[in-house]
């Protein structure tokens, strides 16, 4: 079967290539001049099952009020005359409850853990390398109320069978030797040891390579205008000036995948959530992470890279602006330096910012739509690295008429009434 993937991203790569090996016909369309070079660009680096959760929950409201207070602030909102933000921002918050939290954690945790497994055996088979350590993530807390809400998280991995270690200040030492420099600073941590780190930007351009070997065909540098329907199934898709047909289409484009669905009738929840990150060059191995730290205070997360440390976060709702953010910067810096005085010189650091492609309950929209050639790989959020090569079994699977490997339906677009 012909099938195009639109998108060449971590999400869309990984997608080309578990379609090749099942034996189809694969073309990648991207704007870009190459593969990982919009949101896998920069990440944070985190394959992290065990983080796997939803944004929204119980007591995030408040939290987001405090937040916006606070000089370092996590989040930040730059009111815009779009009334789709508004709308999602409402979505968001009716997920802000108990029971949806149980639900959507769980959802994400079973596609994340899969991936997980599916990144390891593909590790194995191909020899493919990419930065890549697997020495879990250490979730930082700086305060009490940190430690009391502990319970919650390992009630949820508990459920889905992930492996945790509830941490004092000296197990947290243990874990990562170079918080030693800012003992005092924090009161314990929960460490994941299935968690792994990795580039992303260099997973997706060898991961494409790898494709490429098995017949896919890249086109970069070829804008994508629209997709093009006809009695009911997508006839074609309009990019770089030209009309490319296949049998079947998938959508893997993050933040861009709503306004190429708009025009057919789908309404897709997913909105652009605005991240950053900083990559500094390590000047003292010793004084730098193991693996990752997770700044839960700030929600900044820190990752050893190689000779870099990268460090990632922020949620700025801003619609699709590129801007780079002073106070953003100084919020990643004061983290990593607060922690790790000693890793790395942050006036070499390099400064990025990305796009993260969210749904209001923190899912991703993957499966089949009401169009039955056309196919969605999108709205994985700050978890598109986590949950790339499970994504993109499952979508193999699924355009192969195969029953994938982990129930599916819940992660379908249906869960908004739409299709």
């Amino acid at each position: 079967m012909k099938v195009i993937v639109l998108g060449a991203g971590v999400v869309g790569t990984t997608t080309a290539y578990y379609l090749a090996r099942a034996g189809h016909e694969v073309t990648v369309l991207d704007r870009q001049a190459a593969a990982g070079m919009e949101t896998s660009f920069a990440n944070a680096g985190q394959v992290s099952p065990g983080y796997s959760a939803p944004w929204a929950g119980p007591g995030v409201p408040l939290k987001a009020v405090k937040w916006l207070m606070m000089t370092h602030r996590p989040l930040v909102i730059r009111p815009l005359l779009d009334p789709f933000m508004w709308r999602w921002m409402a979505m968001m918050l009716r997920n802000c409850t108990e029971a949806a939290y149980h639900t959507n954690k769980a959802r994400m945790v079973r596609l994340a853990e899969y991936s997980r497994d599916s990144l390891r055996a593909l590790r194995a088979e191909t020899g493919l390398r990419y930065d890549d350590r697997q020495a879990g993530t250490l979730q930082l807390f700086r305060s009490q109320k940190q430690i009391d809400h502990i319970p919650e998280d390992t009630k949820v991995l508990d459920e889905g069978g992930v492996a945790y270690q509830v941490l004092d200040p000296a197990g947290c030492i243990a874990a990562e030797p170079a918080l030693a420099a800012a003992a005092g600073k924090f009161l314990g941590g929960l460490r994941l040891p299935g968690d792994e780190t990795g580039d992303a930007h260099l997973f997706t351009q060898r991961l494409a390579a790898l494709a490429e070997r098995l017949g896919v065909v890249y086109r970069y540098a070829t804008p994508i205008t629209r997709l093009e329907a006809e009695a009911g199934r997508i006839s074609g898709v309009l990019a770089g000036g030209v009309v490319h047909v296949a049998d079947c289409y998938v959508l893997a484009l993050g933040s861009f995948s709503r306004g190429m669905l708009t025009p057919l009738g789908i309404d897709l929840p997913v909105y652009p959530v605005k991240g950053y990150s900083i990559t500094v060059p390590i000047t003292d191995p010793a004084g730098a992470p193991v693996s990752t730290v997770m700044d839960e205070t700030y929600k900044v997360a820190i990752t050893r890279l190689g000779d870099r440390i990268r460090v990632g976060g922020t949620a700025e709702l801003a619609g699709f602006s590129a801007v780079l953010s002073e106070p953003r910067r100084a919020t990643l810096e004061h983290s990593v330096h607060d922690l790790f005085p000693n890793g790395g010189d942050i006036r070499q650091a390099s400064f990025w910012t990305g796009l993260r492609p969210m749904t209001p309950d923190g899912t991703p929209i993957l499966g089949p739509t009401r169009y039955p050639n056309l196919f969605l790989n999108t709205g994985h959020g700050t978890l598109g690295w986590t949950m790339a090569c499970g994504s993109a079994r499952v979508l193999a699977d699924l355009v192969s008429r195969r029953p994938p490997d982990i129930a599916w339906e819940d992660l379908a677009i249906g869960r908004y009434g739409g299709a």
